[in-house]
């Protein structure tokens, strides 16, 4: 239990550290590139790395399927075993490589009916493609085992390495960008960037984990000693086609139905969300593993009370996500990249409400993918099925809010109702009124402050005119004053803050 709240801890004090860094990089450089590059090329490079996402589905949730068979054998320490696994996922990331680089190598085919009226040239749309895809097989076939690094709850290291190289990789782009304004150049350091931090990773892996040996032949012959991994990759793999059509196609969505430069100019809003998601990730990456171990030792009550815990951490999380981006995300834009830049309070609101449920339903999707429970496929069809009909009826008329609300409507019945269900009566065995008794308070208090923000806000918008300082300095001053109300009364109304604040001061001294 110790080394288990350690591990957590150091993730996600490691994620904190690069999550501050690369946040401030992220928004820095994004202006450079608008002002340097243009906002046609970061809407293509927008829409190419949506591609690449998509391209990535072909991995079928191999990975989550294995994760979850390396939990065990972890705890054993048992090394045999891991390397009949890991050689087994070596295998497939290496067929998953190669599909990736003949499905990207059809779709090019496609680029000059596609992006026909960019100013830019086809040339450099192809370079950049293939200079993604290129990165992209070489990650399945090299930084496979960052999978295992973060199964044995040292998601820390993957951290590190991957965020410094980044962080590294943003500089020296930003740098030749403001100096040189070639694209060219741009895309080349990407692609130098990602060699370094495969051979770099792999070296370090080296030295953690000397005992391994990847066998792929063997791995091939493994297959057949473990057909779970195969059933549940095919139930994980719609989930994962699911996913990336809600979470990462907005870019190849807005291209799509409106334009290569609104692409950009919804970029600069996905970028802050993606940014506070990121940092909600950390937490999530941190304890994940942590979470699998639990579940693996079979203590019924300890896991209940760790469940309440981490509902009431991320209720926490949402109300500083979402007070603030209601209250900053339209003046931060203004202040940022320009008035010209800004979309409309309602889109803003959307993007909002579907990072809430994003948040809200965290703490039970990692539950379920501790539990191994990944059959509901269905429930992953419907999903699919409500996004591609109600984005395809409105997103013609309404351009991004009918893509949001598509979303939206897709997504928000079955993750507040089936999956905790789901959790709770296949996994946990418990009644999902047990749930709901819990939750109901958590959706009440913060609904009844979130309301509080929008009225607050409407008002201050009324009385401020044009003055971003106004908007800035009072939305202070309310967010301090609502977040300090928020926390109070979560605390005196959910046993989950309760146990999370009593467990504070431990984990500061562990810190320390």
């Amino acid at each position: 239990m110790g080394e288990r709240v350690h591990r957590s801890v150091m993730n996600i004090k490691v994620g904190m550290l690069f999550y501050v860094l690369s946040i401030f990089l992220a928004f820095f450089s994004r202006k450079i590139f608008l002002d340097c590059l243009g906002s046609e090329f970061i809407g293509l490079t927008g829409m190419l790395m949506n591609i690449m996402s998509f391209l990535s589905v072909a991995e079928l949730g191999i990975g989550t399927s294995i994760v979850y068979f390396l939990y065990k054998p972890l705890q054993e320490d048992n090394h045999e075993k891991i390397n009949e696994i890991m050689s087994m996922l070596a295998y497939l990331y290496r067929c998953i490589g190669f599909f990736i680089g003949v499905c990207g190598l059809i779709i090019s085919m496609f680029f000059p009916w596609w992006f026909a009226n960019l100013t830019t040239g086809l040339p450099l749309v192809y370079f950049a493609f293939y200079s993604f895809l290129g990165t992209t097989i070489a990650g399945y076939i090299f930084n496979y085992k960052q999978l295992l690094v973060g199964a044995n709850q040292k998601q820390y290291l993957v951290n590190a390495y991957f965020q410094t190289i980044g962080i590294l990789q943003s500089i020296t782009q930003i740098l030749l960008a403001y100096y040189y304004r070639n694209l060219y150049l741009w895309v080349i350091v990407g692609l130098v960037f990602t060699i370094i931090g495969i051979i770099v990773f792999n070296y370090r892996i080296r030295q953690l984990y000397p005992w391994q040996n990847i066998d792929l032949k063997q791995g091939r012959k493994n297959l057949k000693n473990y057909p779970e991994v195969l059933i549940k990759t095919r139930q994980i793999f719609v989930q994962k086609i699911k996913d990336f059509i809600l979470y990462r196609s907005d870019e190849l969505l807005v291209g799509a139905f409106v334009s290569v430069v609104q692409v950009a100019y919804y970029g600069n809003y996905t970028i802050i969300t993606s940014k506070l998601n990121f940092l909600v990730n950390i937490l999530s990456d941190g304890m994940a593993a942590g979470v699998g171990n639990l579940v693996a030792e079979g203590y019924r009550q300890n896991t209940m009370k760790v469940f309440w815990e981490l509902t009431a951490i991320r209720f926490l999380i949402a109300g500083v996500v979402v007070f603030g981006l209601l209250l900053f995300t339209q003046p931060f834009i203004v202040f940022w990249v320009g008035r010209g830049y800004m979309l409309s309070d309602f889109i803003v609101y959307l993007l909002v409400f579907n990072i809430f449920i994003y948040l809200s339903r965290g703490v039970v999707e990692m539950y379920i993918s501790a539990c191994g429970l990944f059959s509901d496929v269905w429930a992953a069809w419907t999903e699919l099925f409500l996004n591609i009909s109600i984005t395809l009826c409105l997103a013609p008329s309404l351009g991004i809010v009918g893509i949001l609300l598509g979303k939206i409507i897709s997504v928000f019945f079955i993750a507040v109702f089936w999956k905790p269900y789901f959790l709770f009566t296949r996994g946990l065995k418990e009644s999902v009124l047990t749930y709901w008794k819990g939750m109901l308070p958590y959706y009440a208090i913060f609904g009844f402050f979130s309301v509080i923000i929008l009225v607050f806000r409407h008002y201050a918008n009324s009385y401020s005119g044009e003055s971003i300082l106004y908007l800035f300095a009072s939305g202070a001053v309310c967010y301090v004053a609502v977040m300090a109300l928020y926390i109070i009364v979560m605390y005196c109304t959910t046993k989950g803050t309760k146990y999370f604040m009593v467990r504070i001061p431990s984990l500061i001294r562990k810190k320390a």
